[in-house]
């Protein structure tokens, strides 16, 4: 049966049909639909981890039970499951283990561009990279095959355009697969004495892996049309911009494993042809492997280490004026990102902006706060960095900053690496206020639940975290929880806990707007009798206010009713019955 899937729909898909058991991930753009697909099979078990690092941990206990797992994460998460990566590097596998991870190039939903190949250059790990969603399918069944043949855990990476875009693929059925458990602490247990025994292991399985890659039907070579005055090797995405730009007509080693990559077939292809070309996204990581070789290519010199390609970008590089290029006549206004209407996290950012707060920032659609006409926040670097950072701005700057910086947190983001630097405020005592902006949901995302929603990825109940009582145990005496819808409110919290000498936690709870529980309530209206033009309302940021006509103007189809406007008009021009005319 064939089916026209997204890419990450068919490594969700190939997952299953090998007989993937267990899969724990966090979501993360262009990762996430991975584990929203998969968790729709009810005879496998799938979850949503409070972090990566503990996502891939319960992969590694699944795997050394007998059941084959996977775990899935975007590049930046990465990061944060490094550690049992290199270490699993060492003591293989029972079952099968698959870390699906996918880059971002062009950075549409990230804070960085990040090449993950490095990490499976860095860990010894094998990488296969599919560049369309048959080799999605294709390569996460195979992954499972050189996970459990070369006792290691096997990095599967998309990238975002092979993750988010559709082609039809081959349906095939699901296997089950157990591996008994035998307890071999030699193996599983990485104390120093042990671990040296593995290191030699891991060499050895790279000279196999190596060799596996020579032969293995991932790589292949297509020998193209024309003369073979050169050639260009390529893989993932970058090969489907090849293929549109070129057709047939070129010689082209297509790489499906990207780590550890082959020396004789590259070898043999670049003597078929003149000049080898490398065309491959960010990092020149197959390029500086041909080098290595012996194999002088052209790479980066021609082609961006910045952003993602196009067949567009392949064409120009290659200067083929005759290729007609199709394009829009007409250009097509910028939509910034932007906090939605009615976003519970834009009246607390009016608040601190409006006392000129230093607001260190965290990664969440609350990033969005730092966008005009609102610029509340200073700093943003990585999940969790928030609370950690005001630790050390606040020791630093001591009386200077302390009652006049937040950081500010959502609570997935408080999950998943926050909690630990707030236990770092408790236990070395930093006289700093935590804002947990808490709209009861992963929202950047798109909508996953978390360990303090109360269900599960399917829906259903599951345990809850109360963050008021999470506070608590952890040492923050004072622990207040506002509405931000509520900005009098919202104000006169802030500056009492600012005030305080002692570590604070203000918990800003509403849920967001576009929950399906969530009701809007009916549109407001400005009456233009009243309404002065002070144009007070539009620092707000609300993008259901505009301003026409001398005065402000709602659009009855986007907003949601909150209010919060309403708060800021010293004339009450935003009212909530619409008159009807005569």
């Amino acid at each position: 049966m064939k089916e026209l899937l997204i890419g990450n729909a068919a490594v969700a898909r190939g997952l299953y049909e090998a007989g993937c058991a267990v899969i724990s991930s966090y979501p993360g753009t262009p990762s996430t639909e991975i584990t929203e697909f998969f968790a729709k099979n009810d005879d496998a078990y799938c979850e949503w981890a409070p972090n990566e690092k503990v996502a891939m941990e319960a992969a590694f206990g699944s795997a050394l039970r007998g059941k084959r797992s996977a775990c899935c994460m975007k590049h930046v998460g990465l990061n944060v499951a490094a550690d049992p990566l290199f270490t699993m590097s060492y003591t293989g596998v029972n079952a099968g283990i698959v870390i699906c991870v996918a880059d971002d190039p062009g950075m549409h939903s990230s804070q960085n561009e990040q090449d993950s190949r490095h990490y499976a250059i860095a860990s010894k790990i094998p990488m296969l990279e599919p560049s369309d969603s048959q080799e999605a399918l294709d390569f996460a069944k195979l992954a499972y095959e050189i996970s459990e043949q070369f006792d290691t855990p096997v990095l599967l990476k998309m990238c975002t355009r092979v993750a988010h875009s559709q082609s039809i693929v081959e349906i095939g059925e699901r296997k089950e697969v157990t591996k008994e458990y035998t307890k071999n602490p030699h193996k599983y247990i990485m104390t120093p004495g042990n671990a040296i025994q593995r290191h030699p292991f891991v060499e050895e399985r790279t000279k196999k892996l190596t060799e596996y890659a020579e032969t293995s039907p991932v790589n292949r070579i297509e020998d193209g049309d024309d003369s073979h005055d050169f050639g260009i090797i390529t893989s993932s995405t970058s090969y489907q911009y090849v293929k549109e730009a070129f057709g047939d007509s070129v010689a082209v080693l297509k790489l499906g494993m990207i780590n550890p990559l082959p020396v004789k077939l590259i070898k043999d292809f670049a003597a078929k042809v003149g000049k080898v070309y490398v065309i491959e996204e960010l990092d020149p990581i197959v390029e500086t492997h041909c080098r290595n070789i012996g194999v002088d290519v052209i790479g980066k010199d021609k082609f961006s280490i910045l952003g993602e390609f196009s067949q567009k970008s392949i064409e120009q590089a290659f200067d083929m004026a005759d290729k007609t290029v199709f394009a829009l006549d007409t250009d097509i206004p910028v939509r910034p990102p932007m906090m939605c209407s009615g976003c519970p996290h834009r009246g607390m950012y009016y608040v601190l902006a409006k006392n000129k707060i230093t607001v260190l920032g965290d990664i969440g659609c609350y990033t969005l706060g730092a966008a005009p006409p609102l610029n509340a926040l200073d700093m943003t670097l990585c999940m969790g960095a928030s609370v950690s950072g005001i630790h050390g701005f606040n020791k630093a700057g001591g009386e200077e900053t302390e009652n006049k910086t937040v950081c500010v947190i959502g609570d997935s983001t408080f999950m998943h690496s926050g909690v630990t630097g707030l236990i770092n405020i408790a236990y070395n005592q930093s006289n700093s206020t935590v804002i947990i902006l808490d709209n009861s949901i992963t929202g950047m995302t798109g909508h996953q639940q978390n360990p303090t929603t109360g269900y599960s990825i399917k829906g259903d109940p599951a345990g809850k975290v109360n963050l008021e009582d999470l506070c608590h145990s952890i040492g923050i005496n004072s622990v207040r929880v506002v509405d931000p819808y509520n900005l009098e409110e919202c104000e006169r919290v802030v500056k009492e806990e600012l005030s305080k000498n002692e570590p604070s936690v203000i918990i800003s709870r509403r849920p967001c707007v576009l929950l399906k529980y969530v009701k809007p309530k009916k549109p407001l209206w400005v009456n233009p009798d009243k309404c002065r033009g002070c144009k007070k309302c539009m620092k707000f940021g609300c993008p259901s206010i505009s301003f026409r006509d001398g005065h402000a103007v709602v659009d009855d189809t986007l907003c949601v009713g909150c209010g919060v406007c309403a708060q800021l008009c010293p004339f009450d021009a935003f009212e909530s019955e619409v008159p009807v005319n005569d």
